[in-house]
């Protein structure tokens, strides 16, 4: 890959609402940007939504930089330096996919996955080309949440993969080299172990869904965008997180299946905003507020961060 972002061709396949907002981040950074979606609906949706994106960042002329495509046909491999794959989170497509790319794309051109929590070297097996195989893992929304996770399979080749972390800081995102292959990687993996414990407390009716809301955001997760949980040791003392920790951690859930109170839900129908019910009702007016809400926040966070963020190609 070569260093000027203005000179990489990106292959995003999958043009749902995380391959969107993928293609958002790399022609951002300067990027020329391929997104393969054969639905019609979606394809036609990317569009608006980039220009719509890039400009409330200042640079609404680089979303002309993203050509949608219906099929892996229509892509000019020759040129493409990096493919991200943002399918179905499912193992069998997503194998099926990159043994498909391995034959289309050339030697050099870097496959990386999005998958959130399937590890890459599971999709690679069988693959000759594991060796430039790598997950690339945004978060939701992904142009708005700067981390991005970069998790090495075990026959992931270093030099191939240390060129993807600068790509990804030119486009102004904040990549973390994740050494080993384990489900759900490294961010995942801490937001689930909250997530464990803080569905357990609602299932024993220690508190409500809002009061554990409340007290992550308003709590210690509000010191999370300053500092992260070793920094704010450092702060706090450390002496008084082991204490703390010899009488809390014997009581903490460790349990293996989900909390009844997201089973319950799910079985029910109720998984979320985009089936209209969670833990709450989202009729589509108030889902949509709840969005604006939300999505205004993360910029603003974004602008209290600005100056520990890597700048923008």
């Amino acid at each position: 890959m070569t260093a000027q972002l203005s000179h990489h061709h990106v292959a995003v396949i999958g043009g749902g609402t995380m391959g969107a907002d993928v293609a958002i981040v790399f022609a951002r950074g300067g990027a020329r940007v391929t997104v393969v979606e054969p639905q019609a609906t979606r394809a036609a949706r990317i569009g608006d939504h980039a220009r719509e994106e890039l400009g409330l960042a200042g640079r609404a002329v680089r979303a002309e930089a993203i050509a949608v495509v219906p099929g892996l046909d229509n892509v000019d491999w020759d040129s493409v330096d990096l493919v991200v794959e943002c399918i179905t989170e499912a193992l069998a497509p997503k194998q099926q996919l990159f043994a498909e790319l391995v034959r289309r794309a050339r030697p050099d051109a870097l496959l990386t996955s999005n998958s959130s929590g399937i590890p890459i070297s599971r999709i690679a097996e069988g693959l000759a080309t594991a060796g430039r195989m790598a997950g690339l893992h945004f978060f939701m929304p992904a142009h708005l949440v700067p981390l991005v996770e970069v998790v090495l399979g075990p026959q992931s080749e270093p030099e191939r993969i240390a060129p993807l972390m600068d790509t990804m800081r030119r486009c102004g995102s904040v990549p973390v080299l994740v050494r080993k292959d384990r489900p759900g990687f490294l961010a995942n993996r801490l937001q689930h172990a909250l997530s464990r414990e803080a569905f357990k407390l609602i299932d024993e009716g220690v508190a409500s869904p809002e009061d554990v809301d409340a007290a992550v955001r308003f709590g210690f997760g509000f010191r999370f965008i300053a500092a992260g949980p070793v920094l704010q040791r450092d702060h706090a003392g450390l002496d008084i997180h082991a204490a703390a920790g010899a009488t809390i951690y014997p009581s903490l859930c460790n349990d293996a299946q989900p909390a009844r109170c997201l089973t319950e839900r799910v079985a029910a129908g109720r998984i979320g905003m985009k089936a209209g019910a969670g833990f709450q009702n989202w009729p589509e007016e108030r889902r949509l507020a709840e969005r604006a809400r939300y999505d205004r926040l993360l910029r603003q966070g974004l602008d209290l961060l600005r100056g520990e963020l890597p700048p923008l190609d």
